[in-house]
Order: structure tokens, then sequence, then C-alpha cells
């Protein structure tokens, strides 16, 4: 507990309302210093300390930072604020900056995996919290990823973990009322005719209902891939934080399920996490091999059933390609699309790029996307409902 919180005993307030009033309204002083606290958040907040002492600040000290607080550097900035709004100490007077080196904007953490990103590390055990301080680096969307400076992938990563998804959907053989549906609901207008006696019954419709179609991400993390790979794993786990039908492999020589690895709250740990389970990561290229083991292992079980597959790969690929073509056509059988994320194929989509996995695999692609750079990926988010 920071120095200044009043030992037990001390009165917040004896009205319930006000109570719950002021408790929310320290919710909104950490939103508005930065803080990624929800009206969830808030809620659990207010009900823990309703299980405890409310007149304890102590206890209320305790509640919120079990509720409130999601990340270690935040830590400083809940117990100033803590000591502000519920003790009335003045906000101390912000220092001067003594270094140069840019903060990246964002509240979100940075992709660190396998090893540390260079240039974030702040010289000291000081929790640096972000968000607080403005940014020197300049952003190019366009940019392509293996160009970037570590700033600027740090700030990028950021961006990426709040790209907005919409996951492709499927319609189901269940059916829902719908005013412009197709076919009449037969069974609720003869209810309303009975209900009604003489008097004719409105025309009630139906259509299809639809659920969101599965994802699959097959990521190619070897050595070709380095500039890229890390990006589009923070991509992978910003899909998987939209969408729970998202399932996520890396390859390099062999497949790897990092799937559960991403259900993490913290995006560094996550990473982490996925960085320990792979083994093979910036080593060889085995793309038929990889597929082919999808296919016998995963694919055959239901898991890519009417799924949408997003091979991500530059298709510089060691392998044979007789393994390579025979994975594919499997794999094309079993799903419902197969997405190639090319970087190698940069703005001009249309074009396969020029290498013997990706003549191989041509054939059985529904659609070629790059995501060499922040726009990329974007426009792949949006298109995505459509490609699906």
């Amino acid at each position: 507990m920071p120095e200044g919180v009043p030992a037990p005993g001390d009165d917040v307030g004896a009205d319930a309302m006000e109570i719950v009033a002021r408790l929310v309204g320290f919710g909104h002083a950490l939103r508005h210093e930065g803080l990624p606290v929800g009206s969830d958040d808030v809620v659990t907040f207010c009900t823990a300390v309703a299980e405890l002492t409310p007149s304890d600040l102590a206890d209320v000290y305790w509640c919120g930072r079990s509720t409130l607080v999601h990340r270690r550097e935040h830590l400083a900035v809940f117990d100033e604020m803590f000591r502000q709004y519920f003790l009335g100490h003045p906000a101390p007077a912000r220092p001067e900056p003594v270094s140069t080196e840019p903060v990246a904007q964002g509240l979100s953490g940075t992709v660190n995996v396998p090893d540390s990103e260079p240039g974030e590390q702040t010289g000291d055990d000081r929790p640096m919290v972000l968000g607080l301080q403005a940014s020197g680096v300049e952003i190019q969307r366009d940019k392509r990823f293996a160009e970037c400076t570590p700033e600027e992938l740090a700030a990028l990563r950021r961006i990426m973990a709040r790209i907005g998804l919409e996951p492709p959907q499927r319609r189901t053989r269940r059916r829902q009322p719908d005013p412009s549906g197709a076919r009449l609901d037969i069974r609720r207008m003869a209810r309303e005719a009975m209900r009604l006696g003489h008097a004719a019954p409105e025309l009630r419709r139906l259509s299809r209902s639809q659920r969101p179609r599965p994802l699959v991400l097959i990521c190619d993390v070897s050595g070709s891939m380095a500039d890229y790979s890390r990006n589009l794993l923070q991509f992978a786990y910003s899909m998987r934080r939209a969408a729970r039908k998202v399932e996520v492999f890396c390859f390099g020589t062999r497949l790897t399920r990092i799937t559960p690895a991403l259900d993490r709250r913290n995006p560094d740990d996550a990473m982490k996490l996925a960085a320990a389970r792979v083994l093979d990561w910036d080593g060889g290229t085995q793309i038929g091999a990889s597929l082919d083991t999808f296919v016998r292992r995963w694919g055959r079980n239901g898991l890519s059933r009417g799924a949408t597959v997003v091979v991500c790969s530059d298709g510089l690929d060691r392998g044979d390609p007789a393994v390579l073509a025979d994975a594919m056509e499997r794999l094309s059988r079993l799903c419902h699309r197969i997405v190639w994320m090319n970087p190698l194929a940069g703005d001009d989509v249309e074009t396969l790029p020029n290498t013997l996995a990706m003549s191989v695999a041509g054939p059985f692609i529904d659609s070629l996307q790059s995501g060499h750079d922040l726009d990329s990926l974007e426009s792949f988010a949006l298109k995505l409902p459509q490609i699906g």
C-alpha cells in the first residue's frame, strides 16, 4: 500500500449512494489519466468494496488495485491518483524530460518475441507509463515493416492491437424472424390467426440466421519472414481477441499450435508464451510438410471444416513441391476459402510472387493478400467479411 494511506477505521462516507458515486468518480479519474478502466471494471470495483468495509480506505485501496489495475506499469499512476482523489494530496509538478528518447504511443503492450525489442529499455527499474507523454515517432502506415525502425515497429504493433475485426459470417440452417425474409413464418401466422379469431394475421417472414465463420491462421516464422512474422503474430493476437473462433498456428520446419498461448489479456505475456512454444523460430522453411501436418492432425478432425484458412508466408520454401501441392489440394477440399498473405506481393495483389511454392499453391488460393505494412493489414481486416 502506498505511503499516506490511513489505517483502518477512517470514515469515507455514510450514505451508500454517495459512496458509489465516489467510487465511480475514481474510476473516471483513472480513465482520464490514461488507464484502460472499463465500465465492467468499475462495477467489479464497487461490488468488491461492498463486500468489505467501504469506510476503510485500506480496503478501498486493495479492492481498486485488484480490479482496476491490469498492468504492473499502471501501479504508479493508480497510487498517485488514489492519494489525490481520496486523501486530497496535491498533484505533483511535472518534471522536465531528461531524455530525448521517443516514447511510443498507445496503451497496449508491445510485442517482445522471441528476443527483447531494441530501443524499449528505459535505463532503470522505474515503470514506464505509456500514453502519458507525446510521441516523437511519426507513423507511416504505408511503410514496409522491413524498413521500419524499432520505435516505429513498437508503435505500429500498438496500433494493430486496436484494429477492429469483423469475422466472416456463414448462414446456418436455423431461421430467425426477419421482416424482409424470403420465407413465410407459417407457424407464427397460424398461432396469431387462432388468437385473433376472424381477423387476418400480419405476414411474418423468416431468414437464415448467421454465425461467425471459423478462422485459421497459419503463420510462417522462418528466417526469411523475420521482418514480418512478429507483426503478423501481433495481428493474429488481435484477431483472436476480436473473434473467439480463431485458431493460430506457427511453422518453420514444423507446425506448432499457439492458440492457447494467445488467450492472455496482456499481449506481452501472450507473445512470450507463444515464442516459448515455437522451437523453430527464425529457422528453415517447410511449407508443404507443415500444411500436411495441419491437414492430417487438425483439418481432418473438423478444425478446418467450413473455415477460412489464412496462410501467412513469403513462399520461400525448401521443401518438396509435390508435398505442398498435395497438402494444398486436400486443404482446399476441407475448408471454405484459402487466403494467402504474402508480404512479397506488396501492393500488387493481382499477381502471384515469382517463387516455386507460390506457383504450386496458386491454383488452390482463393484470395491473395499482402500484409507488408499497416495499410495492407487494415485493408485485409475490412475485406475479410467479403473474402470469407
